[in-house]
């Protein structure tokens, strides 16, 4: 079937640490008795063959090298590239009077293919046609300074395109923080195994494309250590039929649960109605609202399948509470004494729900924090909410959006979608998924409304939270692909997303 766009559904689905790649790295010598310099020539000749492939009028490169090991694939690169006739310049920075037994074959490589090997001197030239990074790799652990700084500097203000070794330099392959200042590149080839920084955060913005190159380790080395992070998207958790099962004819509405949406303060009322219109059209049977009177109407009049009723407080609630099989709380909900008096009822209750927006503000409120146990419990905070749950600044979040995703997950003891560039589903017990789908056109007003809603109809039809999680956010991610790739990033709405949930729920992607 005709796929989802996503530019990285060719990737592996297993992501690691920087220290469990170099941990496969060394089984691969060890276990494979593979000699280290072989495996530099494999990954110098596969980025060159990226280069060759992406770039292949290219004449004139210039290749950066540091002391270390990134540096070692360069000297590769820079000696396939003299020997295809390609014009080189070679500028070294750091120490290379004491490189390791690898590295020091590959600089003899490179002089022996007629490269001349300089000390970087200050001042990149502007006629290369190519510039290739291979200054750090994925030992950096502080932004760069100096000489280093300088480069970088150069390099992203520098006319030509960039080729990555396994990850820009000033890119922190844990976490997928730049280390200002940064390398932007336009095609990275990493090596080994996937590093989980590449596909979240600042990641892919400063890696460009991605290519990755196991460099010939047998499987079943690579698959000796367990993952850090699952990659998943639309297509690899399709194929799996981690989806919905097919629809049987002997069925009935009462089948597919009923999600009661609660939210829509005054003037918020457009995001509960996202979330109803979500929920219905990813297969919810029955939709109610629970919502503030001057929406009713509104909401009637766009979704008239959704029952919605008008309520002033928590008591009135509770009718509505005993019919819903999900709640998906959050919504325009307010931070106000109405959508306290809401979210009292909803925690009390012992339904599966979804919370989002100030449903988390309110829980992240002194006097309101508790964890959830055994409930099927989803939360979906950006940043700034997880922030406010984790007591902690935006930044210390977007430090490290793996830990966390972990530490909101262990904490209230609920499934965690922690969205962003590379949307993060953490469970309790430490396992986290990456959804590598989606884009930025989805950074506009209601997209999380959209996602609560889905989330909820996929509770509603009898996924626990992790799978409604993983799949409800691939989905969610996918269905934006697919309208941007329709009319552009720019403008994309969230109720564009709406036909595209519908079709991909039932496998229909053409």
């Amino acid at each position: 079937m005709t796929q989802p766009l996503s530019a990285f559904q060719h990737l592996p689905a297993s992501l690691f640490t920087a220290a469990a790649v170099r941990e496969l790295d060394q089984r691969a010598l060890t276990d494979e008795q593979i000699p280290a310099f072989e495996l530099m020539s494999r990954a110098g000749q596969a980025a060159f063959g990226c280069l060759l492939q992406r770039w292949p009028t290219a004449q004139f490169l210039t290749v950066l090298a540091g002391p270390g090991n990134n540096g070692g694939d360069a000297y590769v690169v820079a000696a396939l590239a003299a020997i295809h006739g390609l014009d080189v310049n070679f500028y070294t920075l750091g120490d290379h009077g004491q490189l390791s037994e690898a590295s020091t074959r590959a600089r003899e490589m490179a002089l022996a293919a007629g490269v001349e090997v300089k000390p970087w001197a200050g001042v990149l030239e502007r006629d290369s046609d190519l510039l290739v990074d291979g200054l750090l790799g994925t030992g950096l652990n502080k932004a760069p300074a100096g000489e280093l700084a300088e480069l970088i500097e150069q390099i992203n203000s520098h006319p030509a395109p960039v080729l990555a070794l396994d990850i820009p330099t000033g890119l922190h392959a844990d976490t997928g923080c730049a280390l200002e200042p940064a390398v932007r590149a336009d095609l990275t080839v990493t090596f080994v195994a996937m590093k989980q920084g590449l596909l979240t955060a600042d990641g892919p913005d400063y890696c460009g494309d991605i290519a990755y190159a196991c460099l010939d380790i047998r499987p079943a080395v690579l698959k000796s250590m367990a993952a850090d992070v699952e990659r998943i998207g639309y297509q690899v958790l399709a194929e799996r039929h981690e989806g919905l099962a097919a629809r049987r004819g002997n069925v009935h509405k009462g089948r597919y649960g009923h999600v009661l949406v609660v939210g829509g303060d005054e003037g918020m009322g457009g995001a509960a109605a996202m979330a109803c219109e979500a929920a219905a059209r990813s297969g919810s049977g029955l939709v109610s609202c629970a919502t503030r009177g001057s929406h009713a109407q509104a909401i009637l009049m766009r979704r008239p399948e959704v029952m919605v009723k008008p309520v002033v407080s928590g008591l009135e609630l509770l009718p509505l509470l005993e019919r819903a099989s999900v709640l998906a709380v959050g919504p325009g909900l307010g931070q106000g004494s109405w959508g306290e008096l809401l979210l009292q009822q909803v925690l009390q209750s012992d339904l599966p729900v979804v919370l989002d927006a100030d449903a988390l503000n309110l829980l992240a409120s002194p006097g309101w924090r508790q964890a959830f146990g055994e409930r099927q419990v989803i939360m979906t905070p950006h940043p700034g909410e997880a922030a406010r749950l984790l007591d902690v600044d935006i930044r210390t979040v977007q430090n490290d959006r793996f830990a966390a995703a972990r530490d909101l997950a262990s904490r209230y003891s609920a499934v965690v979608v922690l969205k962003g560039c590379g949307s993060l589903i953490a469970h309790p017990d430490g396992r986290v998924a990456l959804c590598s789908d989606g884009n930025a056109g989805m950074a506009s007003g209601g997209m999380g409304d959209v996602l609560t809603g889905v989330l909820a109809a996929l509770l509603a039809q009898g996924m626990d939270a992790w799978q409604a999680a993983r799949w409800g956010v691939c989905l969610h991610s996918a269905a934006a692909d697919r309208a941007a790739h329709e009319n552009g990033l720019c403008g994309l709405l969230a109720t564009d997303l709406m036909p595209w949930l519908r079709r991909l729920n039932n496998y229909i992607t053409h």
